[in-house]
Parts: structure tokens; C-alpha cells; sequence
């Protein structure tokens, strides 16, 4: 890619007109750096794509309240994951944030989070569907496309700001942003599936009981009436999602 061609890709993404005369006001290196940083997006590797990762499960686990070993949540947590070190090539490390919260989340870097709230109202094997669920948005590429489209954002934003952090260390003060467009916004319909497919197979797999697949997303389309859920907000229509699970218990 040429120079020419490089400032207009930047020009395109970042809304602005090259013949605008607010062009006059954009630092032309931080410019030619956000192109960099758009093509890299594209291209990310597993090293580069966990590294990111990485960085927003600390900060996330620094905000949050974990559960100390011996706690009942994490002794609990330990015993229903027994065997869950690794799968499907991923190496996992498991922890429980203390919060009424019902929700659960996976990284790309082998984190998974389960928030108590959620084992309060979920069977062991319930739970279990839910870490497939999550590993699912994992393994079919989920995570990554996010990642890619938000260091998108980040780095236009970097070409119109002071600011000299890049995807490769990112600053305190975008990581949350990152956290609630990577792992916090609303997945597809079509990621559903894949998720709920990865984890029904993930249930079998290890023989557990597939149908917690569907008995758990009943209980969240009852939820749905009334309680509040972080997971529902993340995870839409469990109810459609529930009777699509029980055709493939046969």
C-alpha cells in the first residue's frame, strides 16, 4: 500500500473529508500510524491476540472481587471443572467474581470468569453448559473479530488524539472501553448458534449432561420477565435458543 493510498484509507475510515478544512487539523504522522495500526488489525496473530487479551483480564480482575481459595464459590468452581484445564486446545484459568451478577465470560487467552450470582441460580452441569457456551464464542473466531473491529476504532481514535498508546500496550484508560465492545457487547444470532452447537458438543464431549443446555436457557428466558441479567443483555432470546437445543438431544 503507497502512501497516497495509505492516507486514504485512514481519511475513509475516520469520517473525514480529504478536502474538508478540518483535514488541516489532523497531525499527518499520527495519521500514516493509525493506518498502520488499521492494517495490523486485519492481520492479527494468536500471540498478538492474547497479549491484548492479557491486559483487559488483569484490569478486569483488578476491578472485581474474586473468590479466595477455600471460598465456597471457588471450591465449587474447582470441583465442576475438574478435568477443564485444557480443551480443544485452549489452556483455561478459572476464577469467580464475587457479584450478584448473572453472567459468565471466556477469553481468547484461556480466561474464564463466572460470576457467583450465576452458580446461585445454575446446576453444576448448568454452569458447565455456560463455560461451553463461552469457550464456543471462543474457538469459532468470535473474540478475535471483535478485537480486530475495536483496535479499528482505537486506532482512528489514536490519530486524532494526543495519545501515544497502541494496541500493543493499551492504556489503563481504554481498556474498558475494549472490554465492553470485545467481551460486554450483545453477540449475533448467528454467533448464538455457533456458541450453543460448540457447547452442546463440549457437554457430550465430556459427559455431562447435555440437557443442562437447555434447562439453563429456560431458566434465563424466565429470568427474562422478570430479574435483571448481565448474560441476557450479552446473550439474547434464550427461549428460541432453548427449543433449538432440545432438537439436537436426540
Amino acid at each position: 500500500m503507497d502512501r497516497r493510498q495509505l492516507l486514504t484509507l485512514v481519511t475513509l475510515a475516520s469520517g473525514v473529508s480529504a478536502v474538508s478544512p478540518v483535514w488541516a487539523q489532523f497531525d499527518l504522522g499520527k495519521m500514516l500510524d493509525a493506518g498502520k495500526d488499521l492494517a495490523k488489525s486485519e492481520s492479527l496473530t494468536d500471540d498478538e491476540v492474547k497479549a491484548a487479551f492479557d491486559q483487559m483480564a488483569a484490569e478486569s480482575d483488578r476491578q472485581n472481587r474474586i473468590a479466595p481459595a477455600g471460598n465456597p464459590y471457588a471450591t465449587r468452581l474447582n470441583k465442576l471443572t475438574a478435568g477443564l484445564g485444557t480443551y480443544d486446545g485452549l489452556k483455561m484459568n478459572f476464577k469467580v467474581y464475587l457479584t450478584p451478577d448473572i453472567n459468565a465470560f471466556a477469553m481468547a487467552n484461556g480466561t474464564i470468569r463466572v460470576y457467583s450470582g450465576l452458580m446461585d441460580k445454575f446446576t453444576d452441569d448448568e454452569v458447565r453448559y455456560v463455560i461451553g457456551h463461552e469457550i464456543g464464542h471462543v474457538k469459532k473466531g468470535h473474540s478475535k473479530a471483535r478485537i480486530q473491529a475495536a483496535l479499528r476504532t482505537s486506532a482512528v481514535r489514536n490519530a486524532v488524539s494526543s495519545s501515544n498508546s497502541r494496541a500493543g500496550a493499551i492504556a489503563n484508560s481504554q481498556l474498558g472501553d475494549l472490554f465492553e465492545k470485545v467481551v460486554r457487547a450483545q453477540h449475533s444470532q448467528s454467533n448464538e448458534r455457533e456458541a450453543d452447537d460448540y457447547a452442546m458438543g463440549f457437554m457430550k464431549a465430556k459427559r455431562y449432561q447435555p440437557g443442562a443446555c437447555v434447562s439453563a436457557l429456560e431458566k434465563l428466558a424466565a429470568m427474562s420477565g422478570g430479574d435483571s441479567s448481565s448474560f441476557l443483555s450479552t446473550h439474547p432470546s434464550p427461549k428460541e435458543r432453548a427449543e433449538r437445543m432440545k432438537t439436537q438431544l436426540a
